[in-house]
């Protein structure tokens, strides 16, 4: 993993209507690391991964991807950095209408000119990737939930993104599927040096793929705590992040 910052956020507030959801956050994404972005429910997990994605603009602060401020409006900038980045939804939001082959098409054909053959070849190759080799054909109502994932995670790597933004990867799958695409995950990581940014409260998928983790506090509004999800198990100076760590019950951050 090289020592330079692809994403930065910086002095970032985020409101919802009226409430205040993140004041004044700060951090750094390093190329080629798996960070995950956690918390308790409403802290504003999601919020703030919609806004690195570009889905939301923010109050106040700025977003940096790849040299690219995605917060400033510029369209040019935006439509530079999007070509860069693949996301994955809770829901996999594959189009149900279309086969999985169509699903991970879309994005390159709308943003290449790349010839129909060598889509076709293309497409067959990210599939191939998750492991969904021979369902080209079939449509998102045809597959299990751990399938949908997969065919979302290959159309979020369709146009060969620097960076990944995965929400929720591993929710509402079984321990078996969750590991899998676990695995999945570090895979990509490890072969192609994808960065990623992944949303997620599964314990077991934190340990087994996040190099670093940012903890949101929903009192604070800020960044709990930070670091190698090991050592903060274990040393963290703040008695909730051990607590979320070790599986602890106390008083509960809401």
């Amino acid at each position: 993993m090289r020592d330079e910052k692809i994403i930065s956020v910086i002095d970032l507030i985020i409101f919802y209507g009226d409430d205040l959801i993140l004041d004044n956050i700060s951090f750094e994404v390093i190329e080629g690391e798996i960070l995950v972005i956690l918390g308790t429910s409403g802290c504003g997990k999601s919020t703030l991964l919609r806004q690195m994605v570009g889905l939301s603009h923010p109050w106040a602060g700025k977003i940096i991807i790849d040299g690219n401020e995605i917060t400033s409006r510029d369209e040019e900038a935006f439509n530079r950095t999007i070509r860069k980045i693949g996301i994955l939804f809770q829901s996999g939001a594959l189009i149900g209408s279309m086969t999985l082959a169509e699903n991970v098409a879309l994005p390159i054909i709308e943003f290449t000119d790349i010839p129909v053959q060598s889509v076709e070849n293309l497409v067959k190759m990210k599939l191939s990737m998750v492991g969904l080799t021979g369902y080209e054909n079939h449509l998102p109502s045809e597959i299990s939930g751990g399938m949908k994932k997969r065919a979302g995670l290959a159309r979020a790597m369709a146009l060969n993104p620097k960076i990944l933004f995965l929400d929720e990867p591993t929710a509402g799958l079984d321990p078996v599927i969750a590991a899998e695409i676990d695995e999945l995950i570090l895979g990509i990581n490890r072969s192609i040096g994808t960065t990623m940014v992944i949303v997620t409260h599964e314990l077991d998928s934190i340990f087994k793929v996040a190099q670093r983790v940012i903890m949101l506090d929903s009192i604070t509004k800020g960044i709990l705590d930070e670091g190698d999800p090991r050592d903060l198990k274990m040393n963290s100076s703040e008695p909730f992040v051990r607590q979320f760590f070790n599986r602890q019950a106390g008083s509960a951050k809401k």
